[in-house]
């Protein structure tokens, strides 16, 4: 399977469902990849988005498709929690879909629905792209299959938790928020070594929440009530610091994040073993739409195949991912 840089071949023509971060984050990495082509966005607010990109279709969510408009894959880029759920099934019945959903203890579930409704319809639909779920659910994967009976660890940040920072958002009388996930340094320091402790969610990771209050809020209130937040900051150690809107602006603007996964474990007489792997983000958002469009581009082949359901990153073969040949992936990557 030959890559666009080796071979002339049609572009595979993408639309976005939903122009926010992650959206405008796809749009420009689709000008990083020969092989694909933004045809087409879909938007609950057409007029605004029409500004913006004047020279693509943009479409209402359900508004119907032209006839004269071909796309090959849909590229999901709305939130985890109120829109991949609800627009994921309705997308897959009209087109092959990837979306980054990241809600990990509900992937069976949506897997299922989205499994179901594909195949139904002839669609395949990539699931939970991005770095985690995604690229760490991979190196989990592999980390347990080279070290069977090892341990794994997830650690993530320094970086921006945008589901957590949306939790602060909703606290009365907060203006604005941003959620930093921050590893324990005394835990990764244990891991590297090669311990196998047994951590609680404290010993892994601090929150560090900076918040914009309302004028004459009552900042100890707030500070509880975000502190005290079931599942989201109540088992951490958690931090919340106010600044000003002017502060947030110029020092919280951006979204980077990361992380690590470990795998420990020992092979033949004792012989021990550590494998990490790291992931460093400016943009988090910039990111996951990176990995989203090696995902189109792997879905489109899988379409083409005759293919149809759900699939994860996990089910596909590495070289679907990539714009290079077999051949030249042997030659230069292994």
């Amino acid at each position: 399977m030959q890559g666009a840089s080796e071979r002339t071949m049609e572009r595979i023509t993408i639309a976005i469902a939903g122009y926010g971060n992650v959206g405008r984050g796809v749009e420009q990495s689709l000008k990083l990849n020969a092989d694909t082509e933004l045809v087409a966005i879909f938007t609950r607010r057409p007029e605004r988005v029409r500004e913006q990109v004047p020279n693509v279709s943009v479409l209402q969510l359900d508004e119907p498709v032209p006839a004269d408009l071909k796309i090959d894959v849909v590229i999901l880029c709305g939130g985890s929690k109120d829109d991949i759920p609800v627009q994921g099934p309705l997308f897959a019945k009209r087109f092959t879909t990837v979306d980054s959903f990241d809600t990990h203890a509900a992937i069976p579930r949506y897997y299922a629905e989205m499994d179901r409704v594909a195949k139904a319809h002839g669609h395949v639909a990539v699931i939970s792209t991005g770095w985690d779920p995604g690229i760490f659910s991979m190196l989990r994967v592999l980390g347990d299959a080279f070290l069977p009976q090892g341990t794994q660890y997830t650690f993530w940040g320094k970086g921006v938790s945008q589901g957590h920072s949306d939790a602060a958002r909703q606290v009365k009388g907060v203006v604005d928020a941003r959620a930093y996930t921050i590893p324990i340094e005394d835990a990764l320091k244990r891991v590297r070594c090669g311990e196998t402790p047994e951590f609680t969610k404290r010993e892994m990771h601090k929150r560090v929440v900076f918040v914009v209050a309302e004028p004459n809020a009552d900042a100890e209130r707030i500070r509880a009530e975000i502190t005290s937040m079931p599942q989201y900051f109540d088992e951490y150690e958690t931090e919340v610091i106010f600044v000003t809107r002017e502060a947030m602006r110029k020092k919280h603007a951006r979204l980077p994040h990361g992380g690590f996964v470990f795998a420990t474990g020992t092979t033949g007489e004792g012989n021990q073993h550590v494998l990490e792997y790291r992931t460093q983000l400016e943009s988090n958002p910039e990111f996951t739409a990176n990995v989203l469009v090696a995902c189109a581009r792997a879905a489109y082949r899988l379409q083409q195949e005759g293919r149809t359901g759900a699939f994860t990153l996990l089910d596909i073969p590495p070289c679907y991912l990539s714009q290079h040949s077999a051949e030249t992936l042997r030659k230069e990557f292994m």
